[in-house]
């Protein structure tokens, strides 16, 4: 039976059409329009050059997200990571839980359970499918560490994922 998580605050402006959380413009879509476009984007680039887009553009749009979010939250170094995961689990992307987390160099692991890509493609793809969220992680916690005064160069990868069989994506974030 499905539960219904917390409500994200969804404003939506009446003349321009422009949806937003937080003050944050969000665009609305079904989950296959996204999950298509970006499974065209790999085929035409080749998995490497994919995974090497991906991760810089999720790393830069986790920073921004999060210098914006502890703004309008109050929100401080590592709780901003993990309200990131609150928030991210609320829109659609899956179930993030944070298992262990070191707030003295950034390292972190973090399991993922009904990722957006492993429902689109299956469970039996077999390979790993959820490494677009590889450079979130890692701008998320550079920005957490950089709040709290470190310089932190932190490098993260998807160790397992569902879509090869697994019972959820493992993600670690090291050192780079």
């Amino acid at each position: 039976m499905a539960t219904s998580a917390p409500q994200v605050p969804i404003v939506v402006d009446t003349e321009t059409g422009i949806w937003s959380t937080d003050d944050l413009p969000m665009i609305y879509m079904p989950r296959h329009f996204f999950v298509n476009h970006l499974h065209a984007f790999e085929a035409a680039m080749g998995a490497d050059a994919f995974a090497q887009v991906t991760y810089a553009a999720g790393h830069a749009s986790a920073w921004q997200w999060c210098d914006k979010e502890s703004k309008t939250h109050g929100l401080r170094g590592t709780e901003v990571f993990v309200h990131y995961m609150k928030r991210i689990s609320q829109r659609g992307w899956g179930r993030f839980e944070v298992r262990t987390l070191d707030g003295d160099d950034g390292a972190a692991t973090v399991a993922l359970e009904h990722s957006v890509y492993v429902e689109h493609f299956g469970r039996d793809a077999g390979r790993r499918l959820c490494g677009a969220f590889d450079g979130w992680f890692a701008g998320a916690l550079e920005w957490a560490g950089r709040d709290m005064g470190h310089e932190w160069r932190l490098a993260s990868r998807e160790t397992q994922c569902a879509g090869m069989g697994h019972a959820h994506c493992m993600f670690e974030v090291r050192s780079a």
